[in-house]
């Protein structure tokens, strides 16, 4: 078939993906428990030393953004003025939790206090720390929020206060003028990997941003899910926060006039990159992608949302992730016959995130939909080049549930093809990260199934 590049960058490739007819989506827990349930799986598997990548952006994008994720909010309010703690700033489990939250907050620390360089000290009496992390079931989670997979206040509050009856104050952070607690609600009944991902976020938010922007490619900070874990960018962000020149109660003005010195100071290398046009998100543009995003909608009602979100990026000529993210949800969303329109909108999707190296493990997100119409299309080699390419990027980005997907439909394509030594590396290892990144070995199971049934049958056992 030629090049991955020739396969990807352009529609060529539709006629002959889409021959597989309906959309393969992939969608756990649809189908039996495959035979392999009989056999024992790998241990987990966890990773290494962190590999953030450095912002390669100029420092006044940087300063623009700072001051957007710590002087305003989601709803789109100002903060009055500029908050962080005093150090050092202490931090604690409350209650019993499974030894990933240990595990994952110590590794936290330990790079917020490296790569940010702040004075975060873990604690074990919670009563004492600033910052303390309440382990709760997901049910009574998303019992009283719904929408948020994880949460911060700002303040000491216990569950059982939240989910009174009783109305509590000091919950605003429009009200703050400095920070003294937080409290981060995070469900202990969930994939190690989701674990992992609320205490990097409401961490880092507890100490600093308190706003998710769009717009952002490389940060955490983005309610688009692409980033798991701290990356560069949010890490220079924390300690441009916590730098001496900044303290309690500045306004806008004052933060937005120190930046430059702090940034010219800590990150000499946003001097020469050049500043990139400026583009607000449309009230209108955010209400529809939130819209297509929030999975309690009618799928009917997130469909038209998804496509009222890319007209409205096409018409605001974006070129940027955001533009990518409308077409990777138009096509994340599209009806199961209809896979040539959900293929286009991964293509095209793919076109955008293949431009800069800040968004390869977007680009990745994509590869696995596109990779899986390659492996129901039965074009094997396809299947190989697009995840020899992706998984780098989900392993960098430590994806763990990403990463699983991708060498699961490699394992699959090798088996096609007779590789089977090869294939069985690749499973095991993809079965060794889906541990981390899935709920359940039951779950780990399922989803390996649901791959194994997109292989042509004609192809099976080959």
């Amino acid at each position: 078939m030629g090049s991955l590049s020739r396969c990807v960058a352009g529609l060529g490739l539709l006629a002959l993906l889409t021959a597989c007819g309906p959309h393969p989506m992939l969608a756990p827990d649809l189908l039996p428990l495959p035979e392999v349930a009989t056999r024992g799986l790998p241990p987990a598997l966890s990773f290494g030393p962190p590999q953030p990548q450095p912002p390669h952006r100029s420092n006044t994008e940087i300063a623009r953004d700072f001051l957007d994720l710590t002087l305003r909010l989601e709803n789109g309010a100002d903060l009055p003025v500029f908050t962080r703690f005093a150090e050092p700033v202490t931090i604690a489990l409350s209650g019993p939790a499974p030894a990933t939250f240990s595990n994952e907050l110590d590794r936290l620390v330990t790079r917020i206090r490296t790569e940010a360089g702040i004075d975060l000290r873990r604690v074990a009496d919670p009563a004492s720390a600033a910052i303390t992390i309440q382990p709760i079931t997901q049910e009574a989670l998303q019992r009283e929020v719904p929408s948020a997979a994880c949460f911060v206040l700002p303040r000491r509050i216990s569950w059982a206060e939240f989910s009174g009856p009783r109305r509590i104050a000091g919950l605003n952070w429009t009200d703050l003028t400095e920070r003294r607690a937080a409290t981060i609600f995070v469900p202990a009944d969930v994939a190690p990997q989701e674990i992992r991902d609320c205490l990097h976020e409401e961490t880092a938010q507890a100490l600093g941003p308190v706003n998710d922007l769009f717009r952002l490619e490389d940060s955490i900070f983005n309610d688009d899910n692409m980033h798991s874990v701290l990356t560069g960018f949010d890490m220079l962000v924390l300690r441009t926060a916590y730098d001496p020149a900044l303290h309690n109660g500045m306004t806008r003005d004052e933060v937005a006039a120190a930046l430059p010195e702090i940034l010219t100071r800590i990150n000499p290398d946003g001097r020469r990159y050049p500043t990139r046009p400026y583009a607000p998100s449309p009230r209108s543009w955010l209400r529809a992608m939130d819209t297509a995003l929030t999975q309690d909608r009618s799928m009917t009602s997130r469909r038209q949302a998804a496509e009222r979100a890319l007209s409205i990026a096409q018409s605001e000529g974006w070129t940027d992730t955001r533009l990518g993210l409308s077409w990777l949800t138009v096509g994340r969303l599209s009806t199961g016959g209809d896979g040539a329109a959900a293929l286009e909108a991964f293509l095209r999707a793919g076109q955008i995130y293949d431009q800069r190296p800040a968004t390869a493990i977007h680009s990745a997100n994509v590869g696995i939909q596109i990779s899986a119409f390659a492996l129901a299309a039965g074009q094997m080699n396809t299947v190989l080049l697009l995840t020899e390419k992706h998984i780098p990027a989900a392993r960098r980005a430590e994806n763990a549930a990403l990463l699983s997907d991708l060498l699961l439909v490699r394992a699959a394509a090798l088996d096609a093809l007779g590789r089977r030594g090869e294939a069985a590396t690749a499973r095991t290892e993809g079965y060794g990260w889906a541990r981390y990144g899935l709920r359940s070995d039951s779950a780990v199971l399922r989803r390996a199934a649901e791959i194994e049934a997109l292989v042509p049958r004609a192809q099976e056992g080959t």
